[in-house]
């Protein structure tokens, strides 16, 4: 076998594909060295490793490569131009040639070429081709198309230009110490969060952040909201917890119920419960770190969109009232953009050496670079002006989709909007999947309330939880979000009509 190390012809036609570099080919087989390059050609041509358009290297510099003569590849060049596997063109070098299907080479031996299909007597049918989606109001998700670029570069250059040496080495497994001192310092200020930078753990986000605490929780029972995530309850699942739903209604979860449960942990959504929208009741968590207190347990604190509260000042974070009974987890996700992959954990002492232990076996950390960014976003105040900036985008989307919905449906009732980036519609008893049918066809993706039920939690009975749509206004980009309200009014209209 010969490898071709070539270096690119220097053609100024259109733009490449590939860049006419380094060319792995296999030169073995009968035949002599031309023979052996066009086999080898149309091969790679065929698998689909050199697609269409791709820039081979010049016969001059694949010649030197393979250290064979010019004209040898010249001559394996031109004879698949005339087979039509390439494409010559004056100033722009030889390609891989536009074609949809590569015909049969003529030293194919027969009984190697293609035969058509037969008649099968039993076809299979054809994939079911899913709904095209026309305008996602599916919850959880920001406006990424807000994402502050120009805000976010800056920060990326100042921060790279002050970044020790060190930093672009193997990272502490507990995140860069610039972020974490940063996080330490807002979540105090905005959140009420008690703690000091040697306690965070940065993750790849809150779910990461929740298998991480799986792994050291193990084979424990975990009372979940009995409307929630399915993700984070599948994570405890694998990790060989059971989950045991707790009731949620207007005042949040029901926590006095957290007694007859045996948990050893509670995972909850106090300051706006996903999805219901309720924030916990004050008696209510009082009463959750009196459990945790009394029965040794742990509170996990999910504050998945703490900052985005609308008609009253924000509920503060649980974990300032037993920071050693309570992890908190945050994220930004919902501030900035999923695809940052940037959450935190805020442990208590006792649980900080077993989920570094934890963070080493797996050897995960996230990318230094953003980190490094999102500390200086945060210390400059970037940060702090563009989560300003997002939740007056949201509250007016908010009351855009309240004012349309009590205008055009107004048997709906809208519900969980004093925060976050979604709201509750309350759906005529029986009719949530007729009314998730018609947006399916109507290419209106959003979820019904049913869906975030824990599998073991009782049927609703009529009141705050009901049948009822989760409706995320946080996900069109701007320029679409009137299109997705009035699509999701019509197919409202005609479910319920």
């Amino acid at each position: 076998m010969r490898e071709s190390r070539a270096t690119p012809d220097g053609g100024s036609g259109g733009r490449a594909i590939g860049t006419g570099g380094d060319l792995h080919l296999d030169l073995g087989g009968p035949g002599g060295l031309r023979a052996s390059l066009m086999r080898a050609l149309r091969d790679a041509v065929r698998t689909g490793r050199l697609a269409p358009g791709t820039r081979l290297p010049s016969s001059r510099s694949l010649a030197a490569d393979l250290g064979v003569a010019r004209n040898t590849v010249a001559d394996a060049y031109a004879e698949l131009v005339a087979e039509g596997w390439l494409a010559a063109r004056q100033g722009s070098g030889t390609r891989v040639a536009p074609r949809a299907e590569p015909a049969v080479p003529p030293d194919t031996p027969p009984g190697t070429r293609p035969t058509p299909p037969r008649h099968s007597p039993h076809p299979v049918p054809p994939a079911r081709t899913p709904p095209r989606i026309l305008h996602d109001l599916c919850s959880g998700r920001p406006d990424v198309s807000a994402f502050p670029r120009a805000a976010w570069l800056t920060s990326a250059r100042r921060a790279l230009t002050a970044a020790p040496s060190e930093a672009l080495g193997y990272d502490d497994p507990r995140g860069r110490p610039e972020l974490r001192r940063a996080l330490a310092g807002y979540l105090a200020r905005v959140r009420g969060v008690r703690t000091d930078p040697e306690r965070i753990v940065v993750c790849a986000g809150v779910v990461r952040g929740l298998a991480l605490l799986g792994e050291v929780l193990g084979a424990t029972t975990v009372a979940v909201e009995s409307y929630g995530l399915w993700v984070h309850r599948d994570l405890l699942a694998r990790a060989g917890a059971r989950t045991v739903p707790l009731p949620v209604d207007d005042r949040g979860a029901d926590v006095a119920a957290l007694y007859g449960t045996g948990a050893h942990a509670a995972l909850l959504t106090p300051a706006h419960q996903y999805p219901t929208g309720a924030p916990l009741h004050p008696d209510r968590r009082a009463a959750v770190v009196d459990w945790a207190r009394a029965t040794g347990g742990l509170v996990l604190e999910d504050d998945y969109d703490g900052e985005f509260r609308y008609d009253r000042q924000p509920v503060g974070a649980l974990q300032d009232l037993d920071p050693e009974r309570v992890v908190y987890l945050g994220t930004a996700s919902k501030s900035l953009a999923p695809g940052l992959r940037l959450g935190w954990l805020v442990l208590p002492e006792a649980l900080l050496g077993p989920v570094l232990a934890a963070r080493r076996e797996t050897a995960e950390t996230c990318g230094v670079l953003d980190q490094l960014t999102l500390a200086d976003f945060v210390e400059s105040g970037a940060y702090d002006r563009h989560v300003r900036a997002m939740r007056l985008r949201y509250r007016r989307r908010r009351d855009r989709l309240v004012a349309a919905l009590a205008e055009r449906v107004p048997a709906v009732r809208v519900s969980g909007i004093a925060a976050g980036l979604h709201a509750v519609l309350e759906l005529p008893p029986g009719t949530e999947e007729t009314v998730l049918e018609a947006a399916s066809r109507a290419g209106v993706a959003v979820e019904g309330l049913a869906r975030f039920r824990h599998p073991a939690a009782p049927a609703p009975a009529p009141g705050p939880v009901r049948d009822a749509l989760v409706v995320g206004y946080g996900t069109p980009p701007e320029h679409g979000f009137a299109a997705a309200v009035e699509a999701l009014c019509r197919v409202l209209r005609g479910a319920l009509r």
